[in-house]
C-alpha cells in the first residue's frame, strides 16, 4: 500500500533529521567522559491510549486528535530543553519513550525530541533509543518510520499470546496481532527488540471491571518455571523480571537499577537528578504534573511542567542503592557501594547482622569479594529480604559515629561474613 504524499513527505523530513543527528555525532572525537552528576538516561512520556485497559494503573489518556499532539510535541522538545539546562547533564546515554502508547505518536515527534536533544547535550549516534509499542499501532512501515526517526530499539506490549487472556485485559489484539507484530519487528531491529509478558492472570471472567487477583502459589509456580524455561533457552536474568540472550539487556532501565540519573520528561514523569548550580545540592526526585492540558500550560509558562521537588537525603539515596541494586544479577558491588557512601563499607552496614547471616547462611544472599547479591533463590524472594536489609541499614545509619570528613560504625572483619 502505498504512502500519502503528506505523510511520504513527513516521513522523508524524519529521515533527515535523524540522519543530522548521526552526522553531526561523527564529525569529530567523542567528548571526553563526564562525571555522573552531568549524564543521565531520558524517559519521555506519552501520555495517550486508545482505550484504558482494565489491569493498566499508569498515567494515561484518551488521545483527541492530531492538533493535540502538535501542542504536546512542543511542549515536550521545551521541557526537554529545560530539565538538560536545569540539571547541567551534558551527555544523554539513553532515551525511552513510555506511555501510554508511545506509538500512537508521530515519528516526528519522536524525531523533534531526539533532535532537541541532540542540540541541548551530546546523545551518541549509537545510545539506545527504546520506544514502547503496541500491536495494533505499529504495522510495519510505523516501526520503520520509528527507526527512521531514530529508535533502535523496541518494547513490545504482548502480555499474552492467548486470545482468551488478552480480552480478559481488555487489549485490543489477538494473538496473531502480536505475533504478526514481533516479527515485522524482529526483522527492522534485529537483536533489539523486548516483550512484556504477563504471568499469574486469573482464569475468571472480568467481573464490574475489576480483574480478581491471582492465586499468589500459582503466580509464584508460574514464576519459577518461566525463569527455569528462559534459563534453559539461554536467557540471563538480569533483573527480577527481565531476561536477554546474547547480551541484549535494558540499557536504559539498568540505569535505573543502578541508581544513575534519569530526566523525565512529560505528563506525569519522574527523575532523579542534581541540580546545576547549588554547591552541595543533593540529588532530587520529581515528578510532573499528571493532567496533560495542565502540563502542557505550566510548560508553556515556565519552561517545564515539574509538579513535585523533593530532595532526597544521603539515607534516602543507600535505601534506593539497596532496593534497586538487588533486583540485579550483579547486585551492589563494592565499588558501587563506595560511589554513594565512601565511609561505611557493605561489610560494615551487613557484615555483623545475626539476621542478614541468616540470609546468608540460607543461601538466599551472598556477600563476598564482589558485593552483595542475591543468589537464584534469593532474587525470586526478594521483597522479604528487602524488608530485613532496609531495617539493617536503617539501623547502622542511626548508630553511626562521627569522625574526621564523614561518619563510621564499628568495622567488620570480613571473614565474619560469608565468602563464596
Amino acid at each position: 500500500m502505498g504512502l500519502s504524499g503528506a505523510r511520504a513527505r513527513s516521513w522523508v523530513a524524519v529521515t533527515k533529521v535523524a540522519q543530522r543527528r548521526h552526522l553531526v555525532d561523527s564529525t569529530g572525537e567523542s567528548p571526553s567522559p563526564e562525571p555522573a552528576t552531568r549524564r543521565a538516561a531520558l524517559y519521555v512520556h506519552w501520555p495517550y491510549c486508545q482505550k484504558r485497559c482494565s489491569y493498566c494503573n499508569f498515567n494515561k489518556y484518551i488521545a483527541r486528535g492530531s492538533p493535540e499532539e502538535a501542542a504536546l510535541r512542543s511542549c515536550l522538545v521545551t521541557e526537554a530543553r529545560t530539565l538538560l539546562r536545569l540539571s547541567g547533564v551534558r551527555r544523554i546515554e539513553s532515551v525511552f519513550f513510555g506511555g501510554g502508547t508511545p506509538s500512537l505518536a508521530s515519528p516526528h515527534t519522536v524525531a523533534a525530541v531526539l533532535e532537541a536533544v541532540a542540540q541541548a547535550a551530546y546523545l551518541p549516534a549509537d545510545s539506545e533509543v527504546t520506544l514502547e509499542a503496541n500491536p495494533t499501532s505499529a504495522p510495519g512501515p510505523r516501526l520503520a518510520a520509528f527507526g527512521a526517526a531514530g529508535v533502535n530499539r523496541l518494547s513490545i506490549g504482548l502480555q499474552s499470546l492467548d486470545d482468551t487472556e488478552l480480552q480478559l485485559l481488555g487489549r485490543t489484539h489477538s494473538a496473531s496481532d502480536a505475533l504478526q507484530t514481533l516479527a515485522e519487528a524482529r526483522r527492522l531491529f534485529p537483536g533489539r527488540v523486548s516483550v512484556d509478558l504477563m504471568l499469574g492472570l486469573p482464569a475468571q471472567k472480568v467481573q464490574q471491571g475489576i480483574l480478581p487477583a491471582p492465586d499468589p502459589e500459582l503466580a509464584a509456580e508460574m514464576y519459577q518455571e518461566g525463569r527455569t524455561v528462559l534459563r534453559e533457552a539461554g536467557f540471563r536474568q538480569y533483573e527480577v523480571s527481565n531476561f536477554a540472550r546474547n547480551g541484549a539487556l535494558s540499557t536504559h532501565n539498568w540505569t535505573y537499577w543502578q541508581c544513575g540519573q534519569y530526566l523525565g520528561i512529560g505528563p506525569g514523569a519522574h527523575g532523579r537528578f542534581v541540580p546545576q548550580g547549588v554547591e552541595d545540592h543533593p540529588r532530587e526526585a520529581r515528578i510532573q504534573t499528571l493532567e496533560p492540558d495542565h502540563w502542557m500550560k505550566e510548560v508553556k509558562l515556565f519552561g517545564h511542567g515539574t509538579r513535585k521537588r523533593v530532595p532526597l537525603s544521603k539515607l534516602e539515596l543507600l535505601e534506593e542503592c539497596v532496593a534497586q541494586g538487588l533486583r540485579t544479577d550483579v547486585g551492589i558491588t563494592h565499588q558501587h557501594w563506595q560511589q554513594f557512601e565512601p565511609q561505611l563499607s557493605l561489610w560494615d552496614v551487613f557484615g555483623a547482622s545475626t539476621e542478614v547471616n541468616d540470609l546468608l547462611e540460607q543461601g538466599l544472599l551472598l556477600l563476598d569479594h564482589r558485593g552483595l547479591r542475591c543468589s537464584w533463590e534469593g532474587l525470586a524472594v526478594l521483597d522479604s529480604l528487602l524488608l530485613t536489609l532496609l531495617l539493617r541499614l536503617q539501623e547502622v545509619w542511626q548508630q553511626r559515629t562521627p569522625v574526621p570528613g564523614g561518619w563510621s560504625a564499628v568495622p567488620v572483619s570480613q571473614d565474619k561474613a560469608r565468602q563464596t
